[in-house]
């Protein structure tokens, strides 16, 4: 198959290198231009473990290229995936569509044969149906086919998921559409683990949105069972490992923490909420997941300045800034939330991240980065955990604790246990450790 990618963001640069590991000839597009210079050179727009790998290797096979044209890039196209951004609307927190829809009318009027338009962006229920309208107005003499293949993959482990996922949605609307993607993922589809399920389009789009609403509210009712613990003297850990070995409930997206973040949760639970107000239909569970993880973010940043005593004056040092680790994503990130809270307190950031120093700068000011996280607890009156990426489970905590003005470390993910701490010397303050157990 020959496979257009409409966009080389975090979705289309991995499923474009992806697919063309799978065999097929693949062409990644993309205005930016300097993006598709740098892929030239090998260089990746994201951060993503094996990425640059697999690319390299695709490319040198002869399966995987990069364009600014996209006249170029959908010629001869079998298949057309558009993978652009679905940012949340500014004011109102409906999902932007208006990348897709630009996108679906110029691929449409540069397509040379019939084809299948996939949409694998995150887009709301009904987008498909706008699509089709779109491409049948701009070529009413070609036969384009809308479907939706909507992604579910995670930042740090997306070429696995990519690879041996847990379903393939593909959302369809007549046969061709359903012949030409079981042909892409074929691959997948002999391995009997990786199930490829067909429903209509617009049920393939609802699927994104509702299992990304479940697993924030699985990570809302963990942080807020966190907090009863504190309260009752009881240990979410040990909570999180008894409801989670219940096969009914499962042990993912259990583990108590600042709260979610990223490019995915935030803005698909929004645009869920308003795609249910449009059709007169609330979801109030969701809704309060969305207000209680705002709230929960900025109520870190408070658990920090207790602990303190008064945070004016004083040094804090922040060990992880991207939302989860392996990923240089920032999109809100709760370090964003915590640091600012501290700074309005008056106190000063020292932060480090391995991977996310360069996108935090774009995002918080009055921050000094350092490079490792010794430097950062120097002479710090609190080393704060906010991202548990694998640089920081292993820290001597005895050297952090004699680099530090005050022996107090705040454990926003529960990183380590009080034992080790108080045989380091720190002060150690966890997630949902009551004081009973502490």
């Amino acid at each position: 198959m020959r496979i257009a990618m409409i966009g080389t963001g975090y979705v289309g640069l991995v499923s474009g290198a992806c697919f063309s590991d799978f065999g097929h000839e693949v062409v990644c597009v993309d205005k930016d231009q300097g993006k598709i210079d740098a892929l030239h050179r090998g260089v990746m727009p994201i951060f993503e473990p094996g990425l640059d790998a697999l690319v390299a290797s695709n490319v040198k096979a002869g399966r995987l290229s990069f364009t600014s044209s996209l006249a170029e890039g959908v010629k001869g196209a079998d298949a057309v995936f558009i993978a652009v951004g679905t940012p949340s609307r500014r004011g109102d927190g409906h999902a932007d569509l208006s990348y897709v829809h630009a996108a679906a009318e110029e691929v449409a009027r540069e397509l040379d044969k019939d084809a299948v338009l996939v949409t694998k962006s995150t887009v709301p229920v009904g987008t498909g149906d706008e699509v089709e309208r779109i491409v049948r107005d701009a070529a009413p003499d070609r036969r384009i086919t809308v479907a939706s293949n909507p992604e579910f993959l995670r930042e740090g482990a997306a070429i696995g998921d990519f690879k041996h996922p847990d379903r393939v949605v593909c959302g369809v609307e007549d046969d061709h559409a359903r012949e030409v993607l079981a042909a892409i993922y074929r691959p997948l589809s002999l391995n009997q683990s990786s199930p490829v399920l067909f429903t209509r389009r617009r049920t393939a789009e609802l699927i994104k949105y509702a299992a990304n609403a479940f697993l924030a509210t699985k990570i809302t009712f963990i942080n807020e069972i966190a907090d009863l613990c504190e309260a009752t003297g009881a240990d979410v850990q040990e909570v999180s490992r008894g409801i989670g070995l219940d096969n009914r409930i499962g042990r993912k997206f259990l583990h108590a923490g600042p709260g979610y973040g990223g490019s995915c949760f935030p803005k698909d639970t929004l645009a869920l909420l308003q795609t249910a107000e449009q059709f007169d239909t609330p979801l109030r569970i969701v809704q309060a997941v969305v207000q209680v993880n705002d709230h929960r973010k900025r109520a870190m940043g408070r658990k920090v300045a207790k602990a303190m005593g008064d945070a004016r004056g004083k040094t804090v040092a922040v060990l992880g800034l991207t939302f989860k680790p392996n990923t240089d994503d920032m999109r809100d990130a709760p370090s964003i939330a915590i640091i600012q809270h501290l700074q309005d307190c008056g106190a000063s950031i020292r932060a480090c991240d391995p991977e996310g120093v360069e996108q935090a700068r774009k995002m918080l000011t009055n921050v000094d980065y350092m490079d490792d996280p010794y430097a950062a607890a120097e002479g710090a009156d609190a080393v704060v955990i906010v991202t548990e990426w694998d640089a920081y489970r292993a820290l001597d905590l005895r050297r952090i604790a004699k680099a530090t003005a005050n022996p107090l470390l705040v454990d926003l993910r529960n990183v380590y246990s009080h034992g080790d701490a108080k045989a380091a010397g720190l002060d150690y303050i966890a997630i949902g450790k009551g004081e009973a157990v502490a």
